[in-house]
C-alpha cells in the first residue's frame, strides 16, 4: 500500500524532480500529487520574510486543505551584487504572477539582466536557496501537540550569465552557471545532472529519510 504526499506546487517540473530523487534513492511506496489533483486548493499569499517560512506556509497549507503529508519549496535566486535580491521575492522580480506559460520566468529574467547590465564579470557572483518544508498531520505522525514540521535548505553557488543559455529547466536557470559546470547553464544540463548538484535537489535529497519513514 502506498503512501499519498502532496507536492505543494502546481510545476509538473518540481513534482518531476522529487520523482527522480526518490528513484534515485531507491524509495517507493509513495505516490506523489500535486495541487493540480486538488480541488478548489485555497492558496495562502507567500508572505514570509526567509525562504523557510514561506516553505511552511505553503506545506501547511497542504496539510490544512487536503489532509495529506505536505511537501513544499520556496526557492529563488539570491545575486551578491543586488545583496542578496531578488531572494524571496524571486518569482514576483518583476511583478508578474506565474501561469505556467513561461511569461513571468522571462519578464524576470528580463528584468534580472537590465538591472545587472553593468555589473562586472568578477562580481556576477550568485546563488540558488532552497528550503524544503515536509509537514505531516499529526494523527499520522503519532502526536498530540500538532503537526511535524521538518524544514532543510540547499544552496548552488555559481555566476550570472549576461543572456539566457538553455532550454531545460525553468525559472532563472538559463541565467546560471553553476561553479561545477562553469562552460553551461544550469537550463543545458540535463535532469539528472541538475538533480545532482541543484539547490533543490540537495534539499530533496535531505528529506528523503522522512519520506521513507512514513510508510512505517
Amino acid at each position: 500500500m502506498s503512501i499519498k504526499v502532496l507536492v505543494a506546487s502546481r510545476n509538473a517540473k518540481k513534482l518531476a524532480e522529487l520523482h527522480r530523487v526518490l528513484d534515485a534513492a531507491g524509495v517507493d511506496g509513495i505516490e506523489l500529487l500535486s495541487l493540480r489533483d486538488v480541488e478548489d486548493y485555497p492558496e495562502t499569499p507567500e508572505t514570509g520574510a526567509t525562504f523557510e517560512e514561506n516553505a511552511l506556509i505553503k506545506a501547511r497549507d497542504g496539510v490544512r486543505f487536503a489532509g495529506l503529508p505536505t511537501v513544499a519549496d520556496d526557492s529563488g535566486l539570491c545575486v551578491d551584487a543586488l545583496n542578496g535580491m531578488p531572494g524571496v521575492l524571486s518569482a514576483r522580480w518583476s511583478g508578474g504572477h506565474d501561469t505556467g506559460d513561461g511569461a513571468a520566468d522571462e519578464a524576470n529574467n528580463r528584468l534580472l539582466l537590465g538591472q545587472t547590465a553593468d555589473v562586472p564579470d568578477e562580481r556576477r557572483g550568485a546563488g540558488f536557496v532552497s528550503a524544503c518544508a515536509l509537514v505531516v498531520p499529526a494523527e499520522m505522525a503519532g502526536r498530540l501537540d500538532g503537526e511535524e514540521e521538518v524544514t532543510v535548505r540547499g544552496v548552488w553557488r555559481g555566476m550570472l550569465l549576461r543572456e539566457p543559455r538553455g532550454e531545460n529547466g525553468f525559472g532563472y536557470d538559463p541565467l546560471f552557471s553553476p561553479d561545477e559546470e562553469p562552460q553551461k547553464s544550469s537550463a543545458e544540463l540535463s535532469p539528472e545532472r541538475k538533480d545532482e548538484l541543484s539547490h533543490r535537489g540537495r534539499a530533496l535529497a535531505e528529506l528523503v529519510p522522512y519520506l521513507t519513514a512514513l510508510r512505517g
